[in-house]
């Protein structure tokens, strides 16, 4: 054994007694080989829908943003010309997932833009931010975390950060947006659950970001039982029109009954719309009434409600309009979850035709999550969930030529076995040969990257059992890029 081979080893043993083997993401025995991850040091969840957008498709090269060791962001390109992978590269350090006995959080997953000049931005890191660190919040309650900022020290460059201190720390779930005159706009919720969501825009981008403007309220409700709170999903509409769809959390009282049960849950439901002129900066409802900012619970109701889900729960997915300004919605919807996050629901679709919302919950669509593209009578959804016949997490296309009202099984892009060193990809044809004692590793997606190669749409996170680290794809028409460095 060489003297570098020798020290190598002595490295990883060290580690292993100080920190547990189990604890250390996979190490490539031959970089020369190829794999159809371009990562496998994704940490906790590694992205997710709503923290958005994760990567963006600018000048031949998609970058890309995930959770990674100690809940830092990581930020890694893929050049679609050469095949080059450059990084991953740790863009920031989040105050959260330094506790190695915590519980690893995953609020602060970054969400990466790239502004008019070529620089890139991320925001990440908070989980409502302390009191102690931050000070008083105006605007609702604390958790942990701090929300940061950090931007690319030259244009389209992913080797160097230089942070920002330029956004309120309490922010969470960070969504950004950029417009055509080259605005940004920050969306985000302004603490823990019980809390306002908000917007900072910037006008020189980035450098500089207003102060928070509060767009959904929180507030006690009226029987005392708890607090009125939101989760939305933000998206660039047409012109300068801002769209969001969203969803009310029911956020009880620690002493609250509700259905045998009290206490904080995640229990949401309905689905509601609205939209966000940025030029008169006025709020409308889908059909054109005029919204009082921050939106209530109340007026919500009255005035912008798409879905009434009923009994059944539901958790936000992706909002869109099409090329003619009408509204689409996706969602996760099933029935009550007790204290499980985020599942088991199905994926459902609404759409808006001018006249009313049009959807159906027997539409075919599985448990899993992703996004979905619209043209006409044609959607197609990108999702990650649970072959119903392989018992398998499948990363396939699900096809409607019905405007959405049902779905079939489309092409498959990418499955998963039970075993890291064990799987087959972009392969139809290819099944387990037992099905037998299989449980699916799991996996977690992001939404669409902004302004995705068809090649290159979506980032899926690969849970395998026994281990917080996740592997990371790169996931596209023709299945995972590979990677080959």
């Amino acid at each position: 054994m060489n003297k570098q081979a020798f020290s190598s080893v002595v490295i990883v043993m060290t580690l292993c007694l100080v920190i547990g083997c189990a604890n250390l993401p996979q190490i490539h025995k031959n970089t020369n080989l190829q794999r159809d991850y371009f990562a496998e040091n994704g940490f906790g969840e590694g992205v997710a829908v709503v923290q958005h957008p994760a990567g963006e498709y600018k000048n031949g090269v998609t970058y890309l943003a995930y959770q990674g060791p100690k809940e830092d962001p990581y930020v890694a390109a893929y050049n679609h010309a050469t095949g080059e992978w450059k990084g991953p590269y740790k863009a920031g350090v989040s105050i959260l997932g330094k506790n190695p006995r915590g519980k690893i959080d995953s609020h602060g997953k970054p969400t990466l833009i790239i502004d008019h000049a070529g620089y890139i931005h991320i925001f990440y890191g908070s989980h409502g931010g302390v009191l102690d660190l931050h000070g008083k919040n105006a605007l609702g309650d604390y958790h942990s975390g701090e929300n940061k900022h950090a931007v690319s020290a030259r244009p389209y460059d992913i080797s160097e950060w230089v942070d920002l201190d330029n956004v309120s720390p309490f922010g969470t779930y960070n969504q950004a947006i950029k417009m055509e005159n080259g605005d940004l706009y920050l969306f985000n919720r302004h603490g823990a659950h019980r809390s306002d969501w908000v917007y900072q825009k910037s006008t020189d981008n980035g450098r500089t970001f207003e102060s928070p403007v509060s767009f959904l309220k929180h507030k006690a409700r009226a029987d005392g039982l708890g607090t009125d709170s939101w989760y939305p999903y933000v998206s660039k509409g047409v012109g300068n029109q801002i769209v969001v769809g969203f969803d009310y959390h029911f956020c009880w009282n620690r002493n609250a009954p509700r259905n045998n049960r009290g206490g904080h849950s995640t229990e949401r439901k309905n689905l509601y719309y609205m939209t966000f002129n940025t030029d008169t900066n006025e709020w409308h409802s889908v059909d054109g009434q005029l919204l009082s900012i921050p939106l209530t619970k109340e007026e919500a109701d009255a005035k912008a409600l798409a879905f009434d889900t009923g009994k059944n729960w539901t958790f936000n997915g992706t909002t869109k309009v099409d090329a003619k300004g009408n509204p689409h919605i996706s969602a996760y919807i099933g029935e009550d979850i007790g204290w499980q996050i985020g599942g088991p629901k199905n994926a459902r679709y609404f759409r808006w035709d001018g006249s009313r919302w049009n959807g159906n919950l027997n539409n075919g669509l599985p448990i899993g999550r992703g996004d979905f593209l619209s043209s006409g009578d044609n959607v197609s959804f990108l999702l990650s969930g649970i072959d119903s016949q392989t018992k398998r997490t499948s990363v396939r296309w699900w096809e409607s030529n019905d405007a959405g009202e049902t779905f079939t099984q489309g092409h498959e892009l990418l499955q998963f076995k039970d075993d890291w060193d064990d799987r087959t990809s972009n392969a139809d044809s290819l099944r387990p040969k037992s099905l037998s004692n299989l449980d699916s590793p799991g996996s977690a997606s992001s939404s669409f990257i902004r302004n995705a190669h068809p090649d290159a749409r979506i980032i899926i996170a690969e849970k395998a059992d026994g281990t917080d680290y996740r592997r990371m794809y790169l996931v596209g028409d023709n299945g995972p890029v590979v990677r080959r460095d």
